[in-house]
């Protein structure tokens, strides 16, 4: 059996398990569970802490995982990434007192506080600045306050809890994160249904499909402005001066290319949701 670690709290876990339903597979219904079997797809999974996922995963314990790019990077594992989910997104920065630095250079001897060790690290080596790293699990941002660090690396979203802190963004962005499907190094199992389903999954949400009638002189322009995956499907119809089409369009233009088209001579537009897809 496939055996795949799926994060068991916090939104990575949530949004994991609704790509795996989605894709039709057995998942836990219970949060207490920490291990479901789906005998039809030949899967165990295994719900455990994010942080520990990629460890599992690069030791070969687990053959399959879904984390953090973040969390693979601090973890600094074996295991490799096959796929970006596109959720989970994360930015990480620098963050200290207003006015006390201005580029990353001015971090050089200073103390960083931050959940991310091995991360930060490896980030700050390949700049060349040197510091002394001060690991927390957690509430980076009073650090500088309590007197623990001179500035923090943490994750940023709107800024507004450093803001509250005391605390401004400064220098590069270390690292922008998002959930990945990781496999084990040297893996044996065959994870390539998995993916492929997850992949799926990420087409169905980001494309509808498009049906309309076009006027065959008018075939080119058409196909021009709803391209496809690789190209529209052209069907003869019964009146030999039209025809219909059919093409994958990307559900956030669904709107602009329904008025292109009509402006341009089709008619019958229709748009349907996509429930599952295999690209």
């Amino acid at each position: 059996m496939l055996r795949v670690a799926v994060p068991n709290k916090g939104i990575l876990s949530e949004s994991a398990i609704l790509m795996l339903k989605e894709a039709g597979y057995t998942v836990r219904r219970d949060p207490k569970d920490l291990h479901v079997v789906d005998q039809a797809h030949g899967i165990e999974f295994f719900y455990l802490r994010p942080r520990d996922i990629a460890t599992y995963v690069g030791a070969g314990s687990l053959d399959v995982g879904f984390t953090g790019l973040d969390l693979l990077l601090d973890s600094r594992s074996k295991a490799e990434s096959v796929a970006d989910l596109g959720f989970g997104g994360s930015t990480f920065r620098f963050a200290g007192p207003v006015g006390a630095f201005k580029s990353l250079k001015d971090l050089a001897g200073k103390r960083v506080a931050t959940a991310y060790p091995h991360l930060v690290e490896d980030f700050l080596k390949a700049e060349g600045v040197e510091v002394e790293l001060v690991q927390l699990d957690g509430a980076v941002e009073v650090a500088v306050r309590l007197g623990v660090a001179d500035a923090v690396a943490d994750v940023v979203s709107t800024g507004n809890t450093l803001r509250q802190a005391g605390l401004e963004i400064f220098g590069p962005v270390i690292l922008e994160s998002s959930a990945q499907l990781i496999v084990a190094p040297n893996r044996k199992a065959d994870h390539m249904q998995l993916l492929r389903r997850m992949q799926g999954v990420l087409v169905a949400r980001e494309y509808v499909i498009f049906d309309y009638d076009c006027p065959a002189d008018l075939v080119a322009q058409a196909s021009a402005i709803t391209p496809g995956i690789e190209s529209p499907t052209i069907s003869p119809m019964r009146d030999s001066d039209w025809v219909a089409v059919r093409s994958l369009v990307p559900a956030n233009e669904i709107n602009a290319k329904m008025d292109e088209l009509y402006e341009l001579g089709a008619r019958a537009i229709l748009v349907s949701a996509i429930h599952a897809a295999r690209i």
